[in-house]
């Protein structure tokens, strides 16, 4: 855009900030006293939250920064920032004018980190060129590299995923009921919540047997069975598992015959 904020003594200017959770949901924000709606998102006045000053640098190193405020708007819940709904959330902080709506981005991130400070929370920040320090390169491993029906396993998800009901939660023991008879395929899999406090939540299930599953976190809120869950398979990422049970060995991201670091340690014996 062509326009030059703050180039007046006097200018109408606001900060705006979008955050997109990764369970769908998106929430927007503006230091301005009253809500702002553009590019399709309501922007709600939050006058108690602040973004920290934002620095760009020309070079590669990540430009962090942080956000802080007061548990008091309704849309961020301190359940919600407790059961992990804001980790990795994707970030956007730009300027806006509040009279003709004319903004820019100056700021795309993720958050990495969320903590309780007090009475409100803190969100530390990384930018866009932390994906830099990524290495794209893979390392060798004798077990798949490839996320289970990522885009490099391949496998169709809708394949994989059985939808069914949470009928008990263990909280002592981490352990889900559910409305099926045999939960062994699900082992190593997923669970997305389709009802209830948890929705659009993911859990990892670490064991299942008979019609229980075990989830790798404790559930911190209040379940009122029964509700509605979305399972997807395990995988053990081994070789035999991938070419038997899914037949996509052509699509196996590992070196299982490669030798090991203990193959130089080797010598030869006399016989």
């Amino acid at each position: 855009m062509s326009r030059v904020f703050f180039s007046e003594a006097l200018d109408t200017a606001a900060t705006w900030w979008r955050v997109h959770r990764q369970d769908g949901v998106t929430l927007g924000f503006t230091t301005h006293d009253r809500d702002l709606w553009f590019d399709g998102v309501l922007h709600r006045a939050a006058p108690g939250m602040l973004p920290s000053a934002i620095r760009r640098t020309a070079g590669f190193e990540d430009d962090p920064g942080d956000v802080e405020g007061a548990l008091s708007h309704g849309s961020v819940r301190e359940e919600d920032l407790a059961s992990g709904r804001f980790d990795g959330a994707r970030i956007e902080s730009g300027i806006v004018d509040w009279e003709t709506l004319e903004r820019a981005r100056l700021y795309e991130g993720s958050m990495t980190r969320v903590v309780r400070e007090a009475a409100g929370f803190k969100a530390e920040l990384a930018s866009r060129k932390a994906d830099l320090a990524y290495d794209p390169i893979p390392l060798t491993s004798p077990s798949c590299r490839a996320s289970f029906c990522g885009p490099e396993c391949a496998l169709n998800p809708a394949s994989f995923e059985l939808r069914a009901k949470a009928l008990n939660y263990d909280a002592d023991a981490g352990v889900l009921t559910l409305d099926l008879s045999d939960c062994a395929p699900y082992r190593l899999g997923q669970l997305r919540w389709l009802d209830g406090p948890a929705t659009g939540l993911t859990h990892a299930i670490i064991e299942a047997q008979g019609d229980r599953v075990t989830l790798a976190e404790r559930l911190d809120f209040q379940l009122d069975v029964p509700l509605r869950v979305r399972l997807r398979e395990g995988c053990d990422r081994t070789l035999a598992t991938c070419n038997t049970r899914f037949a996509n060995a052509a699509n196996f991201r590992g070196e299982p015959f490669l030798p090991g670091n203990d193959l130089l340690a080797q010598y030869p014996m006399p016989r």
